[in-house]
């Protein structure tokens, strides 16, 4: 194949990589990538003060702080948009003429947006632009000829991030005493004021920029993600981002997360080794078994190691092996004291989307995704198998009921509701499970749907949910394959971790499920709740509602 005819993120080096040219990146030139290139923010309750159906603009009283808060912004290169639902045009208490002096107004004392995108309707009117339906995100950004997972959307109710999410942008909570406990609950990023949620979305756009790139040419870099599917499916943006920048990449990675290490792009060799440390049901250390993995690492000859983790694990113990194998150059993430196993030591702040979190130390370790790539998730092409003839056409709804860890699996009864739910919708259904869940996914299924449980390894799983409408799934490795294809999520989400660090990255979702159930942030692999109450009570008509939300019909359209 030509050059100028391959995919350009399949491609392993940062030199062949297209440049792209898009619009809507900024009045000011800032250096690539970003994660965002525009602001939209809600109106009442969040620029100024919710005054109910203000037509008068001598009632707008900015939110203290959001003159600087913007104007820093603005510094920054990012555009700025205000959507808003404003219903009191369709309830008659003001008109067109009122609202614009009100947006007169605001201009005035808080500095000129670039665009004004406003819901005119009620709810009973049924459009498509009333948060939390997604119709105002998406026309800010073509307004801002930008897309919308370049957005980052600031409200003050659920409605907002509803919005946000639905649209696959970013979506931040700052709560005001309206803000119902269970919106702050569901909400993946809150901040308490607009002056703090500014500050958040700089320092994110900052932190996956290197400050100095390495000092000397990365000839071979060895990368670390030593953890389930999943966890290695959100590490892929920074791991691209590594190969960019060395001529050689080399994957150190589990058991568990073998099969998707295989569609990760850039990666060059894979070394599969347990970590005890970091395994959830370990062995004892085997010394010999110590020496032996040390002995491996330090064949790769590396310029460079970069261990990725999550948020709960230590890279110290590897550090020591490394350093054992002769690894001179080590970043990691590590809260605790590292002494003088780690070269480059990475701190984060609690909340951070794992894809970022990651992209942050590799920036950290000096690297930066090329031009031409985005911070989102990506599958090999070529490590994806056509998907099975069998299933049908294109445009069906997969459901994955069940999870490696139980406590984030649906029960297998409100799976059946909602397939049977969603066949009577007219929607063409297929439940997808691993080979030990072939019993929970032909029950599932018999409500009408077509079982493939244990009929796909995850390479094939890929290639089913890539042509899907959306994926209904909780937090576990498929709801990563399909923000990898673009494919929305209905995601079924215990709050056993945290949804702004694990939700769907950058893909439309919508959240269900109780986020404020007593399993939360407890990391229970187990559900230490009877009854399973986060998602038991998901409702198959909430269900139905989100896909309609994320614009997917039945009958296989979108």
């Amino acid at each position: 194949m030509r050059q100028d005819q391959e995919d350009p993120y399949q491609r392993r080096s940062a030199q062949v990589y297209a440049a792209a040219d898009r619009a809507g990146s900024g009045s000011v030139a800032s250096p690539r990538p970003v994660l965002y290139d525009a602001v939209l923010l809600d109106r009442d309750g969040t620029l100024i003060e919710d005054v109910p159906y203000n037509g008068d603009p001598e009632k707008v009283r900015p939110v203290p702080g959001a003159r600087a808060a913007l104007d820093r912004l603005r510094a920054a290169g990012l555009r700025l948009a205000v959507v808003t639902n404003q219903s009191g045009l369709a309830r008659g208490y003001f008109t067109g003429e009122q609202m614009r002096a009100v947006h007169a107004r605001v201009e005035e004392l808080l500095g000129r947006f670039d665009a004004w995108l406003v819901c005119p309707h009620d709810d009973a009117d049924g459009c498509d632009c009333r948060k939390p339906a997604p119709g105002l995100v998406y026309a800010a950004a073509r307004e801002l000829g930008t897309t919308p997972s370049r957005c980052v959307l600031v409200g003050d109710i659920g409605r907002d991030v509803g919005a946000a999410m639905a649209a696959g942008a970013a979506g931040v909570l700052v709560p005001t005493p309206v803000t119902r406990p269970e919106e702050v609950a569901a909400a993946g990023w809150v901040a308490t004021d607009l002056p703090a949620a500014v500050a958040e979305i700089l320092r994110r756009q900052q932190a996956v920029q290197p400050s100095t790139p390495p000092s000397e040419p990365v000839r071979t870099a060895l990368v670390v993600r030593s953890d389930s599917a999943g966890d290695v499916l959100v590490t892929g943006p920074a791991i691209r981002a590594v190969a960019a920048g060395a001529e050689r990449v080399v994957l150190l990675c589990g058991p568990r997360g073998r099969a998707a290490a295989n569609l990760l792009p850039g990666v060059d060799e894979i070394i599969e080794h347990p970590l005890p440390w970091i395994d959830p049901a370990p062995g004892p250390v085997d010394p010999e078994a110590m020496r032996s993995l040390s002995a491996r690492l330090g064949a790769v000859g590396a310029d460079q190691a970069v261990v990725f983790t999550s948020f709960h694990q230590s890279a110290l113990p590897l550090a020591l092996l490394l350093r054992m194998a002769g690894i001179d150059r080590i970043a990691a993430i590590s809260d605790d004291y590292p002494g003088s196993l780690l070269d480059v030591r990475h701190r984060v702040p609690v909340g951070v989307p794992e894809p970022e979190r990651a992209l942050s130390l590799a920036a950290a370790a000096g690297h930066r995704l090329p031009e031409g790539d985005e911070p989102v998730l990506r599958l090999r092409r070529d490590a994806v198998p056509p998907r099975p003839a069998d299933v049908g056409d294109p445009g069906y709804v997969v459901l994955h009921p069940g999870s490696a860890a139980s406590s984030r699996a649906c029960p297998p009864e409100v799976a059946t509701r909602i397939v049977g739910a969603l066949a009577d919708a007219g929607h063409r259904v297929l439940v997808t499970g691993g080979p030990d869940e072939r019993a929970v996914t032909a029950r599932v299924a018999a409500a009408g749907g077509t079982d493939l449980g244990g009929r796909t390894d995850l390479a094939g799983l890929a290639a089913i949910v890539a042509d899907a409408s959306a994926v209904v799934v909780g937090n576990t490795g498929p709801a990563h394959l399909a923000a990898a294809a673009g494919v929305p999520v209905v995601s079924l989400f215990a709050p056993t971790v945290p949804f702004g660090q694990w939700g769907p990255y950058r893909v439309p979702t919508v959240r269900l499920g109780d986020a404020a159930a007593p399993c939360r942030d407890t990391r229970a692999a187990s559900c230490p709740v009877r009854g399973h109450p986060c998602l038991s009570g998901v409702d198959p008509g909430d269900v139905l509602d989100a896909l309609r939300t994320l614009a997917v019909s039945g009958g296989g359209g979108r």
